[in-house]
């Protein structure tokens, strides 16, 4: 399958410029970046794409085994990589695709020269010695929520992952993006996620690393974004003055900036 129709490829921007990767999270699309792309675009090459099972991606590509695990999406990022002969690409991913473009990375550290992981997070769910944000509980009570009623779960907590409650438009914006994912194929991206641990694989990420982080975050609390610091060897962290899990979208003039200062050649 050509994957420009199965991840739904746009390419936009500078045509000579650095390449930027944008990389959407759970529930989202690659319309979402569209703050961040319009502040890109005179300088970078921007390459936007939908996960599989996410936004228009092509329906016939979905495999609920291949994408019960983060390592099916990371080879799609490779496929896409190899099959545009892409090199030196900046990528940028939010939530989860954070974890993706490490994977990615680790696997095609000649094709991608930089990550850019805006408020990531390797496990949910608390450990010893380690704070993820969520308890077991938490976690298998909003797996059974999101059974049990998908779009009453996406209701709800688009405003929480959004934060922001003075500007309601940013949440049900959020809203309309999970309510547009088929709710089967949505579970089963829900469950990669949220019960993914992928703290191993922060130390063998082998590229200059720009961890983003928010002031407030309920998904990602702050004592993840240190946690990633220390874990990536040699990584930056910045910490933005925006609330929320979703900067790209809340204080797009922030996110844009941190990308572009990080992905300029030097």
């Amino acid at each position: 399958m050509d994957v420009r129709v199965r991840n739904n490829i746009t390419i936009v921007g500078a045509e000579n410029g650095p390449t930027v990767m944008l990389a959407h999270g759970f529930g989202c699309d690659q319309n979402l970046w569209r703050p961040v792309v319009d502040r890109l675009r005179s300088d970078f090459r921007i390459l936007l794409f939908d996960h599989v099972g996410a936004g228009a991606s092509d329906p016939r590509a979905w495999d609920a085994d291949k994408y019960s695990s983060l390592d099916g999406y990371a080879s799609d990022v490779v496929d896409i990589l190899r099959d545009l002969d892409l090199r030196d690409v900046v990528y940028v991913g939010h939530s989860v695709a954070s974890m993706i473009g490490a994977l990615a990375a680790i696997a095609e550290p000649t094709r991608i020269a930089k990550l850019v992981m805006v408020t990531p997070s390797p496990r949910y769910i608390d450990d010893v010695d380690y704070r993820g944000g969520f308890s077991r509980a938490d976690i298998d009570e909003l797996l059974e929520s999101m059974e049990l009623n998908y779009l009453g779960w996406s209701h709800t907590m688009s405003g929480v992952i959004m934060g922001n409650p003075d500007r309601p438009e940013l949440g049900e914006r959020l809203e309309r993006a999970f309510c547009s994912t088929d709710p089967d194929r949505a579970r089963v991206f829900a469950r990669t996620t949220f019960l993914s641990d992928n703290r191993d694989d922060l130390a063998r990420i082998p590229v200059p690393t720009l961890i983003v982080e928010c002031t407030r975050d309920v998904i990602a609390p702050r004592e993840v974004g240190a946690y990633v610091h220390r874990q990536v060897p040699g990584s930056r962290l910045v910490t933005l003055d925006a609330i929320g899990h979703c900067p790209h979208m809340s204080a797009p003039d922030q996110t844009a900036r941190a990308i572009s200062d990080f992905a300029r050649p030097t």
